[in-house]
């Protein structure tokens, strides 16, 4: 590892300023309370930089503005607001390898897929929300009916720290592109990024209170959001529990959520499958972003005949997956986001130990970085498809393999989890691949290594969710229907 060229990369070293404002009615401004936010580093744990701890105050002045905002920007023409996200995608694009950087820094995603991931799919889903947007608008006619969207008013965002500007770009690009106003409150984890995008909004002169930004801690901004009467839709992404929280928050005064939350997803291997490569991108894909990722196929369930053998390339896969700085360019797994993380992530590898688990790589005794919150690539063997590490989101690097004897036991175990987010299934015959992914109660099935498509729906079954985010789907969410006779 090259870790003297990574303690000397600009993105490392470069000083990072406070952020000590609110960008609240098309302007910076200083928030109502003196509160802070103490942003640290997972690689070094130093804290970098800090930003305000808004408060109701806050709220109530961003929902003011975006309320204020609604009617002229909705009133646009949808080319008017397709040229405005354009502008913004031209800033923002300035911005990308400031992003990568800072993603890198406040999560610790190493840099080569922060540049590719946390910083070039926002662009893309932007790029998919200017063409969008500038399309006429959708009508058709049902009897002496017409059929229209309209937007649903002002949004309140309320992101998560591991994709920290993709999951903003896919409600804020999407609410606007709909015409919609937003208030945005990014996770306390990773808030830098989201200034940086504030930095493009206000470049692209986009107009005064279209987009808001409100700091500050979930318990007292994002439920102020969440309750607050002038919010007409409520954009989540996170833990099932706190998509609980904020549904009823919305339920009290009958508004519109839409929820993306957790995961625990299946990658069905069947015995005709290229094992090699089905396993392989399986534990890529379970430890991408060092695991922090709701969609990753963190269940590999396999075919008995073939258990291990795909045991046993499973293990070399996780040992290629090197810890270190995300700055250094042989990094494949970065620390977890807070030493909290990692702790909970602990606790679940000696919680299926403890239950019968055989362990095949990592675990908690294996070498890691002296500082930084790091947990080595984990695979646990073996596993009772009931058990805690089977059933429950660990949100970290642990894969959990799982024997089957036929489909129809894959489909049930694939099947046996609260959560319906993602999955895969890999098969030599396409059609018997189609059919298993068929009978999968998830928002997305992945057939023999198909690319992620950021034009199609994004969302969840059970408690994984409600709603759907990306593409016209996404734009959608954000819209009312009305009925017009004529």
């Amino acid at each position: 590892m090259d870790l003297a060229a990574a303690a000397t990369h600009p993105g490392r070293t470069t000083p990072i300023a406070d952020r000590t404002q609110l960008f609240i009615g098309g302007r910076w401004t200083a928030p109502h309370g003196t509160g802070v936010i103490a942003v640290e580093d997972p690689t070094t744990e130093q804290v970098i930089a800090h930003v305000p701890a808004g408060d109701t105050v806050d709220v109530d002045r961003a929902v003011a503005a975006a309320k204020a905002a609604f009617g002229p920007w909705s009133a646009l023409a949808p080319a008017e607001r397709a040229a405005f996200l354009d502008r913004l995608h031209a800033a923002l694009s300035a911005r990308a390898e400031d992003v990568a950087a800072t993603v890198a820094r406040e999560l610790g995603t190493p840099l080569r897929i922060a540049t590719k991931v946390q910083a070039g799919l926002p662009l893309t889903v932007l790029r998919s929300y200017v063409e969008l947007a500038g399309q006429p608008e959708s009508t058709h006619t049902v009897g002496n009916s017409l059929i229209v969207g309209e937007p649903v008013g002002v949004v309140g965002a309320i992101t998560p720290w591991n994709y920290p500007l993709h999951q903003i770009m896919a409600k804020v690009a999407g609410a606007l592109a709909a015409g919609c106003t937003v208030v945005l409150k990014p996770a306390d984890l990773t808030p830098l990024v989201a200034y940086l995008l504030f930095d493009a909004i206000e470049e692209a002169g986009l107009p005064a209170g279209v987009a808001n930004l409100v700091t500050g801690p979930g318990s007292v901004v994002g439920s102020a959001i969440a309750a607050h009467p002038d919010v007409d839709m409520v954009s989540f992404t996170g833990s099932t529990a706190v998509g609980a929280r904020i549904s009823h928050l919305a339920a009290d005064r009958i508004a519109r959520v839409a929820l993306e939350l957790g995961g625990k997803s299946a990658n069905v291997i069947l015995e005709d499958a290229d094992l090699p490569r089905a396993v392989k991108t399986g534990v890529a894909n379970a430890f991408l972003n060092s695991g922090q990722t709701c969609t990753a196929w963190t269940r590999m369930l396999v075919h008995r005949p073939r258990y291990e053998e795909a045991l046993a390339i499973a293990a070399e896969a996780a040992a290629g997956q090197t810890l270190g700085d995300p700055f250094d360019r042989g990094t494949r797994l970065g620390p977890l986001a807070s030493a909290a993380q990692r702790e909970t992530v602990r606790g679940y590898i000696a919680q299926g130990l403890a239950d019968g688990a055989r362990l095949i790589a990592g675990g908690l005794d294996a070498p890691v970085p002296d500082r930084g919150h790091f947990v080595a690539a984990t695979v646990l063997a073996d596993v009772d498809p009931d058990s805690t590490v089977a059933q429950e989101e660990i949100f970290g690097p642990v894969l959990v393999v799982i024997p089957f004897d036929s489909d129809e036991e894959a489909v049930a175990i694939a099947n046996n989890s609260r959560y319906g987010l993602a999955g895969a299934v890999w098969s030599g015959d396409e059609d018997r691949a189609l059919a298993v992914a068929r009978r999968l109660r998830t928002g997305a099935v992945d057939v023999n290594g198909g690319a992620f498509n950021p034009l199609a729906p994004f969302g969840g079954f059970k408690q994984s969710g409600i709603g759907r985010e990306l593409g016209r789907h996404g734009l959608d969410e954000f819209l009312e229907t009305k009925a017009i006779q004529r």
